[in-house]
């Protein structure tokens, strides 16, 4: 049997920071007031108002190093929104305001921005249990337990990579990726690749290898912001109105426009932003409606088996929540709140989840609101009595 040793530490406990741990062979506990689950630009947006509001919390990520959920993305990929929209509250994305941040860009601010404001994020802990036990909130981890008064969530909804079950039946010399896994062309065999979904994952990856392959999209449309994404109109006003006024407010659960379209855009793409169906017609790339399943080892498309050599599917992801055991997730895995915050468990709460409140609400730009109503919430809630 071994005896729990308590790690001492040097000097007073910061108000911000975990409380001393106990160590269990090669495994750790510790307890602290807030556990925040997910070190993206959601879980630093928390923290950074958590340690604003003197709360005691540590932040909780899978990664290896801050920022390598998007360093992980496709090479080639950039955000849509100018760097001037790409900042979490209280430091500005450095460079040109009017130019677009590669998604490396995004990790090292990520990272830049978690040591200026010294917030307490340990990586490399990927929660794999999150119960409730008594009174207090445990979350299992491969390194220790970690036990909270109250946790917020700070992820998305896309956790988990989504591919239909007919991928299991084409030709094994048909390469198959995910966008999840998608890096560059490189990866590709020589010859025809069909891309499964028509949103702007499937666009922007079809501008990225039509160079050098020939290309099929298939998938319904999903509609497209209008006008060119370089132009003056919409870098100068289309993008401030989008980005200030309708993707927070307009389309929001606040009002009727925004509550009757919800539900549509929690299961559809969003419209096509900066590589559109004329440039893809003028890139050679052929649309087709669906792919409905697989015949002779081929994709069927439209109707007909067509010869690929490479499938990637841009088939969007599942949320992928499934580890936390409590009964809120709904049948389609997707955590039963209201704006954020579980009414049937109190002291749990969401942040970065599609259309939390607004279309916003996942976005960089617009993670800060929820981030900062719902660090509020939890610093309310930590400095209530305890019930004797």
């Amino acid at each position: 049997m071994r005896i729990p040793i308590p790690i001492l530490l040097a000097g007073p406990v910061s108000p911000t920071r975990p409380r001393p741990c106990a160590t269990y062979g090669d495994r750790m506990d510790t307890t602290t007031d807030t556990l925040v689950i997910g070190g993206g630009q959601a879980g630093l947006s928390v923290s950074y108002h958590l340690r604003r509001l003197g709360v005691e919390h540590l932040v909780l990520d899978g990664e290896d190093r801050i920022g390598d959920a998007w360093r992980r993305r496709w090479d080639s990929l950039e955000l849509f929104t100018p760097r001037r929209y790409d900042g979490l509250d209280g430091m500005r994305m450095p460079g040109d305001p009017a130019g677009s941040p590669t998604k490396d860009e995004m990790a090292a601010y990520l990272e830049d921005y978690a040591a200026r404001f010294d917030l307490p994020v340990r990586t490399g802990h990927r929660v794999t249990a999150l119960r409730r036990d008594g009174d207090a909130f445990t979350a299992e981890t491969a390194s220790g337990t970690f036990r909270a008064q109250q946790v917020v969530v700070a992820m998305s909804n896309y956790q988990r990579p989504r591919i239909p079950g007919f991928a299991a039946d084409l030709d094994a010399g048909i390469r198959q990726l995910h966008a999840y896994d998608y890096r560059n062309p490189a990866q590709l065999l020589p010859g025809r690749v069909l891309i499964v979904g028509a949103g702007n994952s499937g666009a922007e990856i079809a501008n990225d290898i039509a160079a050098g392959h020939e290309v099929i999209v298939a998938g319904p449309s999903t509609g497209e912001i209008p006008g060119s994404y370089s132009g003056f109109f919409n870098q100068h006003v289309l993008v401030r109105v989008v980005n200030g006024l309708v993707f927070p407010h307009l389309m929001s659960v606040d009002t009727p426009m925004g509550r009757r379209a919800r539900p549509r855009i929690m299961t559809h793409g969003v419209p096509l932003i900066r590589v559109k169906s004329r440039e893809l017609a003028r890139l050679g790339v052929v649309r087709a409606a669906r792919v409905t399943g697989a015949e002779d080892g081929r994709p069927v498309v439209d109707g007909a088996p067509v010869d690929v050599a490479n499938v990637i599917w841009c088939s969007g992801y599942d949320p992928g929540l499934d580890w936390i055991d409590l009964p809120i997730l709904d049948d389609r895995g997707e955590p039963r709140h209201e704006r954020g915050v579980v009414p049937e468990v109190p002291g749990l709460y969401f942040v970065g989840l599609h259309f939390l409140t607004s279309m916003a609400s996942a976005m960089v730009h617009g993670v800060g609101r929820d981030a900062s109503r719902i660090a509020a919430l939890a610093a309310a809630r930590s400095r209530q009595p305890v019930a004797a």
